[in-house]
């Protein structure tokens, strides 16, 4: 699926997506990836959502913790792209998320790079944690 974005001068848009990887700023990336407005884009060590566990959720809390120690501007919402289909995940892995404040969206992967898409657009301070399968 290819995405059009109307601008993206200094925001991170995600412009294509397909099984097992995804393109940021027409970049390719194979695997799961954590992708920021503010800039950040790393692999995701997630291969699967299966492979997901509490200790997924407090490393992400620590990566808000430090995009808002670079930012100055704490991190809006967390979106959390479940794979191919729409999957929850335990909700005591979240505590470390809403310790500090974060909140976060669970959504299948397709509707989480839209979503990005269109947070990050409007300035949002964003963080996006997505499986890919």
């Amino acid at each position: 699926m290819k995405f059009q974005a109307d601008r993206a001068d200094d925001v991170q848009i995600i412009t294509g997506y397909g099984p097992g990887w995804l393109a940021i700023n027409r970049q390719e990336q194979r695997g799961s990836h954590l992708v920021s407005s503010s800039g950040l884009l790393q692999p995701w060590d997630c291969p699967s959502f299966a492979a997901l566990s509490a200790a997924h959720f407090a490393a992400l809390a620590q990566v808000c913790a430090d995009i808002e120690r670079n930012t100055q501007r704490p991190v809006e919402v967390l979106l959390l792209g479940s794979g191919n289909q729409l999957r929850f995940v335990h909700p005591s892995w979240l505590r470390p998320l809403i310790q500090q404040r974060v909140g976060m969206e669970t959504m299948d992967t397709p509707a989480a790079l839209r979503t990005y898409n269109v947070l990050a657009m409007e300035g949002r301070n964003v963080l996006a944690a997505l499986v890919l399968e």
